[in-house]
């Protein structure tokens, strides 16, 4: 098995993330569910076991959906190295991210109503290139704040330096 491995000071998310992740899936999957047992109530005509049975099963797909949750929140990581942030994710398709400071642009920080009940936050970076935009979730509150104050005069040095 190979595995990119890169030497530096990685930091992990929240572990609360983990649990923003699978609630958000569970409230997302009794909506689908609610939606499909309607759809085939009202509309199909099927026999209420079986509008039962269909929308039982999407919901134990969308709670293993959460459970993974778990797995996937472990592989987010991230660096700063001398240069450049480094970002890393994924459990399957493994991806690291390399943002240098001087082309960050914005250093936004998003919180959605699952994070704010477990205080945490998202931060996103976007550079000049289209497809760049790089999201760090699940760090807690004050860490989000200090780490995009920290990046930010890391930034405009940077900039400054050019």
């Amino acid at each position: 098995m190979e595995r990119i491995d890169l030497a530096g000071d990685w930091r992990r998310v929240s572990p609360r993330y983990a649990w923003a992740e699978l609630w958000t899936t569970a409230i997302w999957g009794v909506i689908m569910a609610a939606a499909l047992a309607a759809l085939l109530w009202f509309v199909v005509g099927l026999a209420w076991w079986l509008v039962a049975l269909c929308a039982g099963g999407l919901l134990v797909l969308m709670l293993l959906s959460g459970i993974f949750g778990f797995l996937r929140v472990r592989t987010i990581g991230f660096a700063m190295r001398d240069d450049d942030l480094l970002v890393r994710r994924g459990m399957l398709y493994r991806r690291f991210v390399s943002v240098p400071y001087g082309r960050m642009q914005v250093v936004d920080i998003t919180q959605g109503p699952v994070e704010r009940m477990l205080d945490l936050k998202t931060l996103k970076f976007v550079t000049a290139a289209a497809t760049s935009a790089v999201t760090i979730p699940g760090l807690p509150g004050t860490d989000a704040e200090m780490l995009r104050d920290e990046l930010v005069a890391v930034a405009e040095s940077r900039r400054a330096g050019l």
